[in-house]
C-alpha cells in the first residue's frame, strides 16, 4: 500500500506537520528525506531495511559515497542531498554559538563539537576563537592524526590564534574509539597550551573531548 493511502494522520509528512518532528521515529524521519521507495515497498518500508542493514540511523548518516550508494534506493543524488542536510545542520549549530551575544550556551558548544567530530575515523584537534566579548569568531581544524593520537604543537595554535586575532579559545580533539575520558596526554596538552597562549594575552577558556559522549575538562576541574 502506497503512504498516500494511509490515514491521514499516520502518514509521515502530515504527522510532522501536526505534532513535530520529535514525534517521528527514524523510520518516518528517513523516508521523509527518501521521499519514494520501491516497486512494492513503501518510502517508510525502505527506510526500515536501509536501518536495519546500516544499524542504526547514524551509522547510515555518516556512511561514506561507496557504502552509501551500494543499497537499492539509494544513489549519487541522495548521497548529496543528505551530505547538504548534513552540512547545513552544523552551520546552523554553528551559527547558535552566539557570533553577535557572545558564548552563553556550554549545551550549543558541545552540540556543535559533537556534529563536527564524533564521527571522524581518526584524530583531530581544533579550536573555537572567540573575540575579548567571547563571541565566536572562527572554528578551525589545526591537526590531524591517526586513531592513535594527532600530534599538538603549541607553536601553530599560538601562530593561528594571532592571526584570527582571537582573545580567547576553547580546546577541542575527538577519540574515534568513543571513549571521551581524557588521557594524561590530554591534560599535559592542555596545560601546554594554557602557558604557551598566556605568553600572549590569549585565554584557554575549556578544553572538550569528543566521543560518543563529551567530556568538559572545566566540568572536571581539569583547567
Amino acid at each position: 500500500m502506497s503512504i498516500s493511502d494511509w490515514p491521514s494522520a499516520e502518514r509521515p509528512r502530515e504527522k510532522l506537520i501536526n505534532k513535530g518532528a520529535a514525534s517521528l521515529s527514524d523510520a518516518e524521519l528517513l523516508a521523509i528525506f527518501l521521499r519514494t521507495g520501491l516497486k512494492g515497498m513503501s518510502a517508510v518500508d525502505l527506510s526500515r531495511e536501509l536501518l536495519k542493514t546500516f544499524g542504526s540511523l547514524r551509522a547510515l548518516l555518516k556512511a561514506n559515497q561507496q557504502e552509501f550508494c551500494a543499497n537499492k534506493g539509494l544513489g549519487n543524488a541522495k548521497f548529496a542531498q543528505l551530505q547538504a542536510v548534513l552540512e547545513m545542520a552544523k552551520r546552523h549549530l554553528f551559527e547558535s554559538l552566539g557570533r553577535d551575544q557572545g558564548l552563553t550556551s556550554p549545551q550549543d558548544t558541545r552540540d556543535y563539537l559533537l556534529s563536527q567530530l564524533r564521527d571522524k575515523p581518526y584524530e583531530v584537534f581544533a579550536c573555537v576563537m572567540l573575540d575579548n566579548k567571547n563571541r565566536v569568531i572562527c572554528y578551525r581544524e589545526l591537526f590531524r592524526g591517526t586513531i592513535d593520537g594527532a600530534s599538538v604543537y603549541p607553536r601553530e595554535v599560538v601562530k593561528q590564534a594571532l592571526a584570527d586575532n582571537a582573545a580567547a579559545v576553547i580546546l577541542a580533539h575527538n577519540h574515534p574509539s568513543g571513549v571521551a575520558e581524557p588521557s594524561q596526554a590530554d591534560i599535559q596538552i592542555t596545560e601546554r597550551l594554557k602557558q604557551a597562549l598566556l605568553l600572549v594575552d590569549i585565554r584557554v577558556l575549556d578544553h572538550f573531548v569528543i566521543g560518543d559522549d563529551v567530556v568538559c575538562f572545566s566540568e572536571r576541574g581539569l583547567i
